[in-house]
């Protein structure tokens, strides 16, 4: 049962990359569309992410109770050395949630609709941010359970080179993914034209923070060379991540939609493989050479029962209706959204 507790704590990252992420890049993208361009932008990120935008923090909630329950000694590790970028990307989340809530039904349109729009994209940007970040202060051995200043217990077990690289790589992530699943959005060529473009800028910008990432780890002597090319399966999910994103091109300079977030959402889980399969099941690497384990810091064994089976019945009732609910969505015909003035 414990392994089924893993494959649902794993599976909640991933969907939370995907869904979430695209969620999201659509602010990122807002927030780097020219203003000429921007009404159009946000109508057409509504009819996007309309149906998901509040149903997709469940799968961040889905994971943060798997820890609290079933890995209380990594969850009160992370909670409290990582407090601070924890409540950033907290408040982040809270922040976009009301601009957007405020910017598309507000019963007074005023000039306060511009400080949602501004609200709503630099969140966008802060949250995956951070969520990059404590991602990377796990696995740098940057957390000191021994610290005994507050700069070295809250501050530096996350504000250095590595995590700020792994956060922008994240931010690059969202962006790639929202423009890849706008495309499917657009009414005209022109704006499946404008996506495609925005989707091949964020798709360099992904490599060039990649690039950046393996500099910081190399800079600070974390092997994360070695954790993805030291061995084969390392070595195919970057392969086969490649020849996604080759095919990925060749079908949207072909006019094809629906392949395209098939392939995104690979690639997303080919690089969440990478980076976890090499140290797992150790989940929190810490600086004096110890680590928290998925398997030797697990709660009691009734307890991962009991969670393991409510997971299992938890997903029968809920994931057949949000599927739904994402089809119903998608199936109907667009609306007009109400657009407001750009920030």
């Amino acid at each position: 049962m414990l392994y089924v507790v893993i494959v649902f704590l794993w599976a909640s990252i991933l969907l939370y990359l995907l869904l979430g992420g695209a969620d999201f890049g659509a602010g990122i993208i807002e927030l780097f569309t020219s203003s000429k361009n921007r009404n159009q932008t946000r109508k057409t990120l509504y009819q996007a992410i309309g149906p998901i935008w509040e149903a997709n923090h469940m799968w961040l909630i889905i994971a943060i109770v798997i820890l609290f329950v079933g890995f209380p000694a990594i969850y009160t590790t992370m909670s409290v050395n990582l407090h601070i970028p924890l409540t950033i990307m907290l408040l982040g989340i809270i922040a976009r949630g009301t601009a957007f809530t405020f910017r598309h039904y507000d019963a007074v349109v005023d000039d306060m609709q511009h400080i949602y729009n501004r609200i709503f994209a630099v969140s966008s940007f802060i949250t995956p941010l951070f969520l990059g970040i404590i991602a990377g202060s796990t696995v740098s051995r940057s957390i000191d359970p021994e610290a005994h200043t507050f700069l070295d217990a809250y501050i530096f077990s996350w504000l250095h080179p590595f995590p700020v690289a792994v956060g922008l790589f994240t931010v690059a992530i969202c962006g790639y993914l929202a423009s890849v699943y706008l495309i499917g959005e657009t009414d005209t060529p022109e704006q499946r034209q404008r996506f495609l473009a925005k989707a091949w800028l964020m798709n360099w910008a992904a490599v060039g923070c990649g690039v950046l990432v393996f500099t910081a780890a190399y800079w600070e002597n974390i092997p994360l060379m070695h954790w993805v090319f030291g061995e084969i399966w390392g070595i195919l999910g970057v392969g086969t991540a490649t020849i996604s994103v080759l095919a990925l091109w060749f079908f949207a300079y072909r006019g094809y939609n629906n392949i395209l977030r098939i392939l995104a959402g690979f690639q997303v889980m080919m690089i969440l493989m990478v980076a976890t399969y090499q140290h797992f099941p150790n989940i929190v690497l810490l600086k004096n050479g110890a680590y928290l384990s998925l398997l030797e810091h697990k709660g009691n064994d009734k307890t991962i029962q009991a969670l393991a089976w409510a997971l299992v019945l938890g997903s029968v009732f809920i994931l057949p209706f949000l599927i739904y609910l994402m089809y119903s969505f998608q199936s109907k015909d667009k609306e007009e959204a109400p657009v407001y003035g750009d920030v």
